[in-house]
């Protein structure tokens, strides 16, 4: 259970940062395929290295081929892991995750397929 759930189950404080917790999950889930249960217990773990995005996406789609999608792809990722921050004060509000959406994207550099996720992870907003 990730420490956001068990701050709510203990205190009972709903806070924004919950909610931009649960957006990063939906919103990894609907990348993956799946619930990112095993994704978010990896990812503090030194093991995160070698976690690349191409392998976390759905694969029962192909990967995008045009670059657009591609982007849009890897920023998704990018922001659900900003949003799932295991620090609920490091999270993004919404309105920052919202604003971002409505941005531009300013990467990747192709090949996005080579970004593992802790590179995404580390990346500032």
């Amino acid at each position: 259970m990730a420490i956001s759930h068990l701050k709510l189950a203990y205190t009972m404080v709903v806070t924004e940062k919950c909610d931009v917790y649960s957006f990063g999950v939906v919103a990894l889930e609907t990348m993956m395929g799946k619930h990112p249960r095993e994704l978010i217990t990896s990812l503090s773990s030194p093991l995160c290295q070698d976690i690349m995005l191409r392998d976390i996406l759905d694969s029962r789609l192909s990967l995008p081929e045009d670059v657009q999608v591609a982007r849009d792809v890897v920023f998704v990722v990018f922001l659900a892991l900003k949003c799932i921050h295991s620090n609920p004060q490091s999270r993004p509000t919404m309105q920052q995750v919202s604003y971002k959406l409505l941005g531009n994207i300013p990467f990747p550099k192709p090949p996005y397929y080579a970004i593992s996720l802790c590179e995404l992870k580390n990346q500032e907003i």
